[in-house]
């Protein structure tokens, strides 16, 4: 149960003073979520305005905030123009200067009274030299003395929403604050103390309340003890996982290498090195007497599907059954096409179970699973539902693991008797994501790439060069390439601009006819095995898709793919698109189509996929430029969402959660010490409510 002194942070923010009707639809798209006193209390600045200086007018800093003490000398209404855009015109003035202050589209009225003639008032706002004369244009603050005694000297500045003004967020988020109680201390006080980091309630005060700019950044006492919270309660949860999946006694599987070796003999190559230290290692776990829980990580068109047969043959071996879980049924047809042709080559059973079995089909499938007579199924999340029994499943796999939850790898895993679990993604991870993702998880990682790989071209086009594009398209047509053509929308949308990839569809069947197809995520299951089929068949030379195509799709002879508004894309998605290519003997190339004007974060992107195929120098190049999230996609099942930390500046700090969790839970694995019931109120805190489940499970 939740801890009754954090009850008042779960309360709806509907809660709070001046949150009504009209303004918590607003806070909840803010949010992105039904916000919660948490939510605001957690919604931590971005910057300050600093307003701490207060000069006279002629030692003012131009093109900087000032806070300046004024008499208001006269009032200039606009004259009258047919634009109706003129200003209305106040002069104010002290012993030193004068400034004019600008107003557009205030009433008269309201300027009368916030700054009737002859008053003393104090302004804060930007002080601009314009046509020589000093602006300062609609000041931030008008305010009489006893105003400012109220107004914070340093300003914090919040992430908004449409709808949503400074100031309003400001009184909410105060008030928010108000109602987080003083909670005891759960961090390690020498650690703390060697810091200089203050208390959780202090430290929320002083980062919503900053004293001085630095009091915001990440780097200060203040963020980097609330980003050392959360990463700890994250490290605790994930470490509270492997010891559920690790508990009670492992099982040994033994393989005799008899089919492995059959199977390895009858590949068209041999396994690079990285691929044989990856095998050599999750079968050293397979027969350890513990449950193995490994992350097998490689780059595009490494070769993780062989390495993970011949773990799953090794099951096999050892009298026993696997299962191979994908996000999509196309890859799930795909992984279980490839695998049963190299299966049947050495007496292997290889099965599909997806949502789309019939009655019959299905019913025949789960009593062959239940019998033993199925070796090794391929699957969706259709998998884990309740109904499928299996004989003896020793090992699952799961691919594109960050597409399932924690809670859907536990469902897996817990229809064996002691089940290994090797999980697997094409998406390169920097070390700090690693820990953050697959924190719970031993590592393998696969650098090469399989001989034959074929390197990809990239170029970058603008928008208005698209006939000359389309033209290379007809050239490699009629020379008998197969292309992808990737669009970020299914439909035209009136709130986007992008290219829609029916569309596009229209377009390229006008030019090219019947060699053209689409694929995309809102097609009937069928049209789009039609779809897929006729491109990999050679019927059609154009895929449009949408990135549905993005993970697993494998066509060997497509040998270019061109991305549509390419800028909109993260890097590690590009490289997962460009990795559709470059599979088979054909030169292949990667053509992306951005719109300008880029913005430079949004060139860095371009010249980095340009530039290298190396997906884990990409990697942790999109770290850098755009943070964790983008990284691995949107908030998709199953992946920590944080909202103090960032790992750009707290990646130090990610391995340290890491350390001390690892012996948190090793000295004290219920969190039943002292020390450890006040852990589980961190963990509630910042919602990792499942690993404290997953500890009352035992």
């Amino acid at each position: 149960m939740r801890p009754d002194s954090l009850n008042p942070l779960f309360a709806a923010a509907k809660t709070l003073k001046g949150v009504g009707p009209k303004l918590a639809p607003t806070l909840d798209r803010l949010i992105g979520r039904d916000a919660r006193v948490l939510d605001l209390a957690l919604h931590l600045p971005t910057g300050v305005i600093d307003r701490r200086a207060r000069p006279r007018v002629v030692e003012a800093a131009r093109d900087q905030v000032v806070t300046l003490e004024v008499r208001v000398v006269n009032h200039q209404p606009p004259a009258q123009s047919r634009s109706g855009k003129a200003p209305f015109r106040v002069l104010v003035e002290d012993d030193t200067g004068t400034v004019t202050l600008i107003f557009f589209h205030n009433s008269a009225a309201w300027i009368g009274k916030m700054l009737p003639v002859g008053a003393t008032r104090w302004v804060s706002g930007r002080l601009e030299l314009w046509d020589g004369h000093l602006q300062m244009v609609h000041p931030d603050r008008v305010m009489t003395a006893e105003d400012l005694a109220t107004m914070p000297a340093v300003e914090p500045i919040y992430p908004l929403t449409e709808g949503l003004f400074p100031r309003v967020l400001g009184r909410i988020v105060a008030d928010a604050l108000v109602r987080v109680p003083v909670l005891p201390e759960w961090q390690d006080d020498n650690r703390r103390i060697l810091r200089g980091w203050p208390e959780f309630h202090a430290a929320l005060a002083t980062l919503h309340r900053p004293a001085k700019p630095a009091d915001v950044e990440p780097t200060s006492p203040a963020h980097q003890r609330l980003a050392y919270d959360e990463l700890l309660a994250s490290q605790l949860a994930l470490a509270s996982v492997r010891g559920r999946l690790r508990a009670g006694d492992g099982r040994r599987t033994l393989g005799t290498g008899a089919i492995a070796d059959r199977l390895e003999a009858a590949l068209s190559f041999r396994l690079t090195d990285g691929q044989a230290q990856a095998l050599a290692e999750i079968r050293a776990d397979l027969a350890a007497p513990e449950r193995m829980l490994r992350l097998l990580q490689g780059d595009v068109g490494s070769g993780k599907t062989v390495v993970a047969l011949l773990a799953m043959v090794t099951a096999v071996e050892a009298g026993r059954q696997a299962a191979l879980m994908v996000p999509t049924e196309i890859l799930a047809r795909q992984h279980h096409e490839r695998l049963s042709a190299l299966g049947a080559t050495v007496g292997l059973v290889v099965e599909l179970v997806t949502g789309r079995d019939r009655p019959k089909e299905r019913e025949a499938k789960l009593a062959a699973l239940a019998s033993g007579a199925i070796h090794i199924v391929v699957g969706t999340h259709a998998l884990f539902t309740d109904p499928i029994a299996f004989r003896d499943l020793g090992l699952v796999v799961v691919d594109e693991q960050h597409r399932f939850g924690v809670n859907q790898r536990l469902l897996l895993a817990e229809k064996g008797t002691a089940a290994d679990m090797l999980v697997m993604t094409a998406t390169p991870i920097p070390r700090t994501l690693v820990m953050t993702v697959f924190g719970d998880m031993d590592v393998s990682i696969l650098r090469e790439k399989p001989a034959g790989r074929q390197p990809i071209t990239t170029v970058l086009i603008g928008a208005e060069r698209l006939d000359q594009v389309v033209a290379g398209l007809a050239r490699a047509i009629r020379d008998g390439a197969r292309i992808y053509w990737v669009c970020p929308l299914v439909s035209e949308s009136e709130h986007s601009d992008l290219v829609a990839a029916e569309d596009r569809y229209a377009a390229l069947r006008e030019a090219f006819g019947d060699a053209v197809r689409l694929v995309h995520g809102q097609m009937k299951a069928v049209e789009k095995d039609v779809a897929m089929a006729d491109f990999a068949a050679g019927r059609a030379q154009v895929l449009v898709a949408t990135t549905v195509i993005e993970v697993g799709v494998d066509v060997p002879e497509a040998s270019v793919i061109v991305i549509e508004h390419a800028e909109r894309f993260g890097l590690a998605q590009l490289h997962q698109l460009r990795g559709r290519v470059g599979r088979g003997a054909a030169k292949s190339s990667c053509v992306l189509v951005y719109r300008g004007p880029l913005g430079e974060t949004g060139e860095a992107r371009l010249r980095v996929m340009r530039d290298t195929e190396d997906g884990f120098v990409i990697a942790e190049k999109d770290l850098e430029l755009r943070g964790e999230g983008e990284l691995i996609g949107t908030r998709q099942s199953g992946l920590p969402t944080y909202r103090v930390a960032r790992l750009d500046q707290h990646g130090a700090l990610l391995a340290e959660a890491r350390e001390e969790a690892a012996g948190i839970f090793a000295d004290d694995p219920q969190l039943a010490s002292d020390r450890g019931v006040r852990l589980r109120t961190l963990l509630y805190l910042f919602e990792r409510d499942a690993a404290v489940r997953l500890l009352a499970a035992g």
